[in-house]
């Protein structure tokens, strides 16, 4: 058999594997998706949307779970929100002022990954820690705090991977013109990356929102809307699990309605990310 013939099989056999995994993704996606779509949509509701649990919402009587989606925001958007003062500093600092120690930066860009591959039930064990060594109860604050060590991570390095691609000219023709690295950081790189990050952003609020594990020993779980930092607040996830765990088929089908919801947030983010990231492409400087 020739070489020829030989490159022909290899190219066609991973051809049909990569179509293989591709379908094969593509198909379980639509499974879970229809599924959710064919279970939730006929609990879903008005009422259910606008609508805190009622006495028993749990084993079959009315209510609906805008406790949790509006926990679920609260918790996402605050705990993105400080996530986002805290690692654009610290991406802008690895990228302009640490730019001639790489070494350093590789090392920081590695302990990162480390720290995105923890699972999130360890986080969720270490903010209980850090709630007994305070003295706080389960709350939205700690929900907030626990969730913001889980984002941060994703934030850095997602940024991080956005301000790796700016030209190395655009650093160099800065610093000729007198530009301090405050500048360079905030008014050249952050401007020239904007679209990278707002995906960061919606990216790490869409793991903010969808996570279980981190918030429940923190957050807490509550059928009231939270009207304080100190109170516990409901969530998706969890009101997902605790309708799954119902023993009522009427019950079960409301989480599907549930996951519905929060699917539907998630694919907003994402069109939202591919909108941001459109709209703003053009705006970068060529070189």
């Amino acid at each position: 058999m020739t070489d020829r013939k030989i490159r022909f099989i290899e190219e066609a056999f991973f051809r049909a594997l990569m179509f293989f995994s591709t379908s094969t993704i593509v198909l379980l996606l639509l499974l879970i998706v229809l599924s959710i779509i064919y279970k939730g949509l006929p609990s879903m509701s008005v009422e259910m949307l606008t609508q805190t649990p009622k006495g028993g919402f749990y084993f079959g009587n009315e209510g609906g779970i805008l406790n949790a989606i509006a926990g679920s925001l609260y918790l996402s958007v605050g705990a993105t929100v400080l996530a986002f003062l805290i690692g654009l500093p610290v991406a802008l600092y690895m990228n302009v002022h640490l730019i001639k120690r790489q070494k350093l930066v590789n090392t920081i860009r590695f302990f990162l990954d480390l720290l995105w591959g923890v699972p999130s039930i360890v986080y969720g064990a270490f903010g209980f820690t850090i709630m007994v060594f305070l003295g706080l109860r389960t709350s939205l604050l700690a929900g907030i705090i626990t969730v913001t060590l889980l984002i941060i991570p994703i934030m850095i390095r997602a940024m991080d991977e956005t301000l790796k691609v700016v030209p190395r000219g655009l650093l160099e023709a800065s610093y000729s013109l007198g530009s301090t690295q405050s500048e360079i950081s905030y008014r050249i790189f952050f401007r020239q990356c904007f679209s990278g990050m707002v995906t960061a952003v919606l990216l790490s609020f869409g793991r903010a929102i969808g996570d279980a594990a981190s918030v429940l020993f923190t957050a807490g779980f509550t059928d009231h809307i939270p009207t304080s930092l100190n109170q516990p607040a409901a969530t998706l996830p969890l009101s997902i699990f605790f309708q799954l765990s119902s023993p009522i088929p009427e019950v079960q089908n409301r989480a599907y309605a549930s996951a519905l919801v929060l699917t539907v947030i998630i694919l907003i983010i994402s069109i939202l990310v591919r909108f941001f990231e459109k709209r703003y492409h053009k705006h970068k400087i060529k070189f």
